[in-house]
């Protein structure tokens, strides 16, 4: 009887190589098989063995390679033959990966997993853009909210942003109008800062700031692509802030 494989779920970080785990660097490097999302840069793929089978699983807005389920179909199937599966995500697996799904699944079909977490996009974007999320002098509380999911005007954000609260948004390009129109709605004043963090962590790397009122014009103005964030609050525009060469200021 084939023995089981075990199935990685493991975290890419932001992008750049030098921020990957070593036990990540360790399975990338000795995988037989990677099952990847579209958002793991080349040169963390590059660091596979030249004999290991790289599938891509990428998601794009309204079209998927594979829809989940059939994902986790794909690294259920691949285990039970005996195979050690790498699933390479973006980030960290736990924060917007659904690693939290192709865990459940791979336990109820008695696969073993182990998640090996990695430097989530908001944690690699902060460091790049030196922008503290936290601040004694600004924001005691940081909150991650997904800006591209069903029910987002359904949604309540009151609360999650305004004085000493930092808001961290994944997916929100496309739904920008509609994010900078739901949290005025909710209370937050237009000229709350923001800035908007495109392919952190890397050298084409961008930081664009203004205000809440201005969002969609900013991600607009600056052709702001995925992947990127979007960080409200006043941690944004501190005065004391060291901005990375590679960043844009934006003027309103």
């Amino acid at each position: 009887m084939t023995q089981t494989g075990t199935i990685y779920l493991v975290g890419a970080g932001p992008g750049d190589p030098d921020l990957l785990t070593l036990r990540a660097a360790r399975l990338i490097e000795s995988a037989e098989i990677i099952v990847h999302d579209g958002l793991v840069d080349p040169a963390i793929l590059a660091l596979a063995r030249p004999d290991a089978e790289l599938i891509s699983v990428a998601k794009k807005r309204a079209r998927h390679t594979l829809p989940q389920e059939d994902i986790n179909v794909l690294l259920i199937r691949e285990a039970q033959k005996g195979r050690d599966v790498i699933r390479l995500k973006g980030g960290d697996p736990l924060v917007f990966g659904r690693g939290g799904e192709e865990a459940e699944d791979a336990r109820a079909a008695n696969v073993p997993v182990e998640i090996v977490p990695g430097i989530s996009a908001a944690n690699g974007a902060a460091a790049a853009s030196q922008i503290a999320l936290t601040h004694r002098d600004a924001s005691s509380i940081v909150s991650f909210v997904a800006g591209q999911c069903k029910g987002l005007s359904d949604q309540d954000w009151s609360g999650l942003a305004g004085k000493g609260r930092t808001l961290v948004i994944y997916m929100g390009v496309k739904t920008a109008p509609q994010i900078a129109e739901k949290l005025m709605a909710d209370g937050l004043t237009p000229d709350v800062p923001v800035a908007v963090i495109e392919n952190a962590a890397r050298p084409n790397m961008r930081v664009v700031r203004g205000l809440l009122a201005g969002l969609p014009q900013l991600i607009t103005q600056h052709a702001i692509k995925s992947p990127a964030l979007i960080v409200i609050g006043d941690v944004t525009a501190r005065d004391d802030r060291v901005i990375a060469q590679t960043a844009v200021e934006a003027t309103q």
